[in-house]
């Protein structure tokens, strides 16, 4: 189900819930109808956990418990309404780790909309934090449950609709869960991970916590209790200061580096807002540690495991780098439209935010390269207009995509530089033939390069059709960050969080002292990036043999003075290293087996995803059902005339009944690229007025060249209804009694 289908299924969902009869109680009144100003403003896409009953027929619609007279319905839905169920119970308990916040939501709802003598599907939807991931959902019923697991399956005899479950958005998960019978309740366990958000030294948890009011059960005020508990462990032996909250959460353990905090309220009305909780580490200056962990039996990779995190902290954010930027803008023709333009405002955005100190340049590139200027100039008010009077004139789609060009003339442009960090932001929306080899001759020419400050590369992708792993991969052998789109809507918006992530390093050049003496030594990334204050900077590895007990961080700050910290090496006793590290490792490692075409590393991710929940592009998520058999058993019995006695016995039957859509982002597609497809662009089924112009032109050709059914049909298209229906009614009964003979006439030979 797209996202416009979802937006208008909801739409129809709430006017339908305008047939259901609560009886005398109103204390919770039925959703009133939007506002045209509301919807404009508000959006229909579920802001926390949500449940909706999936309505083909709307004659279903009605109280379960107590039925009431409903006029009859004609028709059906298309797309299918969906109206929120109302929600009775919710908690979440939310485990920070470092980096890294784990969370478990627990829910129940109830299929209050539909008459109890009828059944629908329901749907699911989970919206998620920052670089939100899906790590598993369990579903209990009565005498039956389901749960998502994560499988490999052979490319050939996969079958998956878009309504059975995937990714509504980036960071909205939605699952169908088949035929609940009207009044039924069910139970819903979710599992996902998030990132922190980490700025000017505070590390911010938001987690989606805000329901809608006609979720409230409708009927008597009965209480409500919803739940939070969350954990804080920091993990670095420092101590923790907590800053603001959204709800009120008791403390109820302190330790150093861990907090412990519960909130449990009863409600008449659910929560309205997310729960959003930040924290800080009260140091002025950079701070980190090394964590090392041993591999448990069932981990892939038995070497020992070590994660290095460093954050500036507040004092090193303050010392930004001079930049020079220059922005590689894809132009084929595949950007047309409200892409292109969106792109536009996202450069003129990213400009704007220059320092006066930095400098800057524009190419935009399709089959050829186009220059707004052939050196770099500095930011000034006069030249940043000038530049945004070029974008609108040259920013023109059209033309095919040759990207290996416009990185080589980048990265000769900015080669020169030595008082600032060279920095290349990389657009594009298509994929390549060549992407290996430009990842190649960028490790060569990056290699090459005589200055310290060897440029950056930025990379950002828009839609599915790009390469995510090759603009990955492209970014962190620039050292770079990577980040992407997945429609024209959030453009902006990502490359707002790129740009400023580049805009905020704040230390170049990093390299990690203490590391000879390891056996079997593996680091990733291989080449380390820079240290910037929107995030802290992780690598992680594997080795063997004895670990130093500190390591020392080099690297060359704002003012181009050295910098160095020692970090203290311990045990992450209570910290899931794995867990925590186990989405950055699923990506890098897709990233290298794409790039060395690598088939045992492809099947090391695989088996990772599977034991950690975390998706990837090597493994489907399926849908499994357990239902409760009742068996008769006859047995004999030695105290009883008759000699036999009757036993039920209870098992559960599992098997696998559905398959998901792909969840990973894929590799690209070439084909979409070289025919310069939009992204976001779904090849449709033709309706049946297409099929009946494909008839009717088959047929009518060989009955009488001459004759034009097309305009036919565009005169028919002209009618009022009632004439069209009787028509129609005609034709239909024209048809009935000649069928055969037409076929005979027409299809002759």
């Amino acid at each position: 189900m797209s996202g416009d289908d979802f937006t208008r299924g909801v739409e129809d969902g709430l006017r339908l819930s305008k047939r259901i009869y609560f009886g005398k109680d109103r204390s919770v009144a039925p959703p009133k109808p939007l506002t045209p100003m509301e919807k404009a403003t508000r959006s229909l896409y579920p802001l926390s956990p949500m449940v909706y009953a999936v309505i083909f027929n709307p004659g279903i619609v009605d109280n379960p418990d107590v039925p009431s007279y409903q006029p009859h319905v004609h028709g059906r839905c298309d797309p299918p309404a969906l109206i929120p169920l109302q929600m009775n119970g919710i908690a979440i308990e939310v485990d920070c780790h470092l980096d890294t916040a784990f969370v478990t939501m627990s829910g129940s709802w109830r299929v209050h909309c539909v008459m109890g003598s009828a059944s629908c599907d329901c749907r699911l939807a989970i919206p998620m934090g920052s670089e939100g991931s899906i790590l598993g959902v369990e579903v209990e019923l009565t005498r039956k449950s389901y749960k998502t697991q994560l499988v490999v399956m052979d490319e050939k005899g996969e079958t998956a609709k878009p309504e059975d479950g995937g990714f509504l958005k980036p960071h909205i998960f939605t699952l169908t869960i088949p035929q609940l019978d009207g009044g039924s309740n069910l139970s819903v366990k979710a599992r996902w991970s998030q990132k922190l958000i980490y700025k000017d030294g505070d590390f911010t948890l938001d987690v989606p916590f805000s329901f809608p009011e006609y979720v409230t059960p409708a009927g008597k005020k009965l209480s409500k209790k919803e739940k939070i508990q969350l954990t804080v462990d920091v993990g670095l032996g420092t101590e923790v200061v907590c800053k603001t909250a959204s709800h009120r959460l008791k403390e109820q353990k302190r330790l150093v580096g861990k907090l412990l905090f519960f909130y449990e309220a009863e409600v008449l009305t659910w929560s309205s807002s997310d729960f959003v909780f930040t924290y800080s580490v009260p140091t002025s200056n950079a701070f980190g540690g090394v964590l090392l962990q041993s591999p448990s039996s069932l981990t892939i990779d038995q070497r020992e495991m070590f994660s290095l995190y460093l954050f500036p902290g507040p004092d090193l954010s303050k010392k930004v780098i001079r930049k020079e930027v220059l922005f590689v803008v894809d132009i084929s023709g595949s950007m047309k439209g409200r892409t292109i333009e969106a792109t536009k405002s996202a450069v003129i955005a990213a400009l704007s935010k220059l320092d006066q100190g930095d400098s800057f340049s524009i190419m935009a590139f399709n089959d050829q390269t186009y220059l707004y200027s052939s050196t770099l100039e500095l930011a000034t008010e006069e030249a940043l207009q000038k530049a945004t009077d070029w974008i609108g004139l040259n920013f023109i789609p059209g033309g095919g995509t040759n990207m290996s060009i416009a990185l080589s003339q980048a990265i000769e442009m900015l080669s020169r530089a030595k008082q600032s960090v060279p920095i290349i932001f990389f657009i594009t929306d298509g994929a390549v033939e060549n992407e290996r080899q430009i990842c190649e001759t960028m490790i060569k020419q990056l290699k090459n390069q005589g200055s310290d400050l060897c440029p950056r590369v930025y990379t950002f992708g828009i839609g599915s059709f790009c390469n995510h792993y090759f603009l990955r991969m492209l970014a962190m052998i620039g050292r770079g960050h990577f980040e992407a789109a997945s429609d024209a809507d959030s453009i902006v918006a990502r490359m707002e969080v790129l740009f400023s992530r580049a805009a905020s390093t704040v230390l170049l050049n990093i390299s990690i002292d203490g590391l000879d003496d390891l056996d079997a030594l593996q680091v990733y990334p291989s080449v380390i990036l820079d240290l910037c204050s929107e995030g802290p900077l992780i690598v992680f590895g594997h080795y063997r043999g004895g670990f130093p007990d500190t390591l020392k961080v080099t690297g060359i700050l704002a003012d181009m003075s050295n910098f160095t910290i020692d970090l203290k090496v311990q045990r992450a006793k209570e910290i899931p290293l794995d867990k925590v590290m186990a989405k950055q490792q699923i990506e890098h490692y897709t990233s290298q087996a794409w790039f060395l075409q690598d088939k045992k590393l492809e099947e090391k991710v695989a088996k990772m995803s599977m034991q950690s929940g975390v998706v990837s592009e090597y493994t489907r998520m399926v849908l499994l059902e357990t239902v409760q058999v009742q068996e008769k058993h006859a047995s004999t019995s030695s105290g009883s005339k008759k000699g036999k006695k009757e036993s039920i016995e209870v098992r559960e039957k599992s098997e696998m009944i559905r398959v998901l859509q792909r969840l990973g982002v894929g590799f690209g597609s070439l084909i979409a690229t070289i025919e310069n497809t939009p992204p976001g662009y779904e090849p449709k089924l033709p309706d049946q007025a297409e099929m009946l112009v494909r008839a009717a032109g088959n047929c009518c050709v060989n009955l009488c060249g001459k004759c034009c059914c097309m305009c036919c049909i565009q005169a028919c298209s002209r009618m009022n209804d009632q004439c069209a229906i009787v028509v129609t009614q005609v034709i239909a009964g024209l048809a009935f009694f000649g069928c055969f003979a037409c076929c005979e006439l027409c299809c002759e030979g």
